[in-house]
């Protein structure tokens, strides 16, 4: 097939413009077109009156060496790439053990998803509970009822991308298609067809708990076993090789390859790792708070007279400055038409995050507004100081926002005055279980207040209304990556321990649904060749 980029067209076209713009393009009959199916459509809103669809189009043709011939300097005309997923290892009958997955979020599942499919038959262990129990707990939360330590946000089957808007695009490299193999199992789990097409795909909370399920029920149906509650509290590691794994219920279970995808707050975990002689370091994160508008002034900026249009959807946006000072703040986790949730794992500490469900018809719009911190220059201390600093903040959130989970907000207008708010505006707060109005400057570092203070009024230049005055800021993020990262060489394996393979945000090499699935999948490839090779 032919792949054909470019495909500009107006945004209420008709059925038969898209056809009739591809034979324009390759100057044939339309009886020379066999088939043709929609790979991407995005859509450029820089022209607000005359926005446009920008199709990729696979085409199936008969004559498409003579099309490759004569369009061989275009680079919008070429071959279609292969995308099949090929694996790459088959399970021997006398395998002598099994793989094991710590952590079903969407790196577990894709690695014990792809271990299934080769015939390793993985052991997975999560130490939350199953994804509908899961639910009932977090809902709980948000509802005023204690908080479950071992269920809630962060942990449990699916892990934090099942309570987010469940984006499905990243800007990693994904030269082997392994993104596609995500949006295929996902598709066959009961995600919506268009996940394949549309340029910034997303599923939602509610979408996302049916497909965990039958995933998980394909695990199972492969010869897989599934283990809830079920925490890793200590490593067997002998000369710098994994032997086995020490359970929070007592048991010992063997095990020489193991999967280490535990999700960005399994901050225990770390340290456990840490005491043990894993190589773990120090990263980047960044650090700041929920910002929230009403969608509708989202929607009219970004898309003027075309808002709401179905095709469009809700409009989101990606916004950067660099201040004065050197930092760095953005958008992050744009949850359009979605709510700021409680996303706390330990008691005693706030934590913000953004969810939408798939429909994106609640009332505000909410990102993350945070500033870049590194260790060099914010917690040299110790690989395990940026977790200190992100419990500090966390402590300091919930002191301030009263001692309860509600959380601490400000209006943005008081917020770029430096005083502290004292009643709401237009802009009703989404988040549950509440919200205490105060001043955020006493809750994280200056130079945090300082740098978006300065960006605001910035993004507002190119949104106008980001920076009015009645919009709200609820705080703390502090979760938007790991804090450190599990060093792995490039057998995907950690530096300093064979057998364990540290992968997706946890350990600090994806960010976001889509790139952890991917990295499940290369890192489940890595080990079954590994297993292989042993066996022989």
């Amino acid at each position: 097939m032919l792949r054909l980029n470019e495909v500009k067209l107006p945004l209420n076209h008709d059925e038969d413009a898209l056809p009739a713009a591809i034979i324009k393009k390759l100057g044939i009959s339309l009886e020379e077109v066999l088939s043709f199916e929609v790979f991407k459509r995005a859509y450029d809103a820089r022209n607000k009156a005359d926005i446009l669809l920008i199709y990729t189009v696979d085409i199936e043709v008969t004559n498409q060496a003579e099309l490759l011939t004569k369009f061989a300097n275009d680079p919008h005309v070429r071959v279609t790439p292969d995308m099949a997923y090929k694996f790459v290892a088959e399970a021997p009958k006398d395998l002598y053990s099994r793989p094991v997955v710590i952590g079903l979020g969407p790196c577990g599942l894709f690695a014990a998803l792809i271990l299934a499919q080769m015939g390793f038959k993985p052991i997975v262990l999560e130490r939350g509970k199953a994804v509908r129990e899961r639910t009932k707990d977090v809902f709980g939360f948000w509802r005023k009822k204690p908080l479950d330590t071992e269920s809630n946000v962060q942990f449990g089957e699916g892990g934090a991308g099942t309570f987010s808007d469940g984006k499905l695009y990243s800007q990693i490299k994904d030269r082997k298609h392994y993104g596609r193999k995500v949006l295929n199992e996902f598709v066959a789990a009961g995600a919506p067809e268009e996940i394949l097409y549309v340029s910034k795909p997303h599923i939602g909370t509610f979408k996302l708990v049916n497909m965990v399920e039958k995933m998980r029920a394909q695990i199972i149906e492969l010869g897989g076993e599934i283990r809830f509650s079920a925490r890793v509290d200590k490593f067997d590691i002998q000369q710098q090789k994994l032997k086995g794994l020490h359970l929070s219920d007592g048991e010992y279970l063997p095990c020489t390859h193991a999967v280490l995808a535990v999700g960005h707050s399994a901050r225990d975990t770390f340290e456990m790792l840490h005491e043990q002689g894993v190589y773990v370091e120090a990263k980047p994160f960044s650090i700041g708070f929920r910002i929230e508008h009403e969608q509708s002034m989202i929607d009219e900026c970004r898309f003027g007279d075309n808002a709401g249009n179905p095709i469009l959807g809700a409009a989101d946006y990606k916004l950067v400055h660099h201040c004065k000072n050197g930092r760095s703040v953005y958008s992050f986790c744009m949850c359009p038409g979605g709510t700021v949730v409680a996303a706390a794992s330990e008691e005693g500490r706030v934590v913000t995050n953004g969810m939408s469900q798939y429909s994106r018809h609640e009332r505000n719009a909410n990102s993350a507004i945070v500033v870049g911190i590194t260790p060099e220059q914010d917690y040299p201390e110790h690989p395990l100081a940026g977790i200190a600093l992100q419990r500090k903040l966390e402590e300091l959130a919930f002191k301030v926002g009263g001692e309860n989970y509600h959380a601490p907000a400000q209006l943005i207008g008081d917020f770029l005055q430096g005083k502290s708010s004292e009643q709401l505006g237009e802009v009703n707060p989404s988040y549950t279980p509440g919200i205490t109005l105060t001043d955020l400057a006493k809750v994280v570092p200056d130079y945090v207040i300082a740098a978006i203070q300065e960006a605001i009024p910035a993004f507002d230049r190119q949104i106008k209304g980001f920076a009015k005055a009645d919009g709200l800021l609820t705080g703390v993020e502090t979760r938007t990556s790991s804090p450190i990262c599990i060093k792995r060489g490039k057998d995907l394996q950690s530096v300093n321990t064979q057998g364990l393979y540290p992968a997706g945000e946890g350990a600090g090499y994806a960010g976001g649904i889509w790139s952890a699935g991917i990295d499940g999948i290369k890192v489940a490839e890595a080990l079954a060749i590994d297993m292989l090779a042993r066996s022989e």
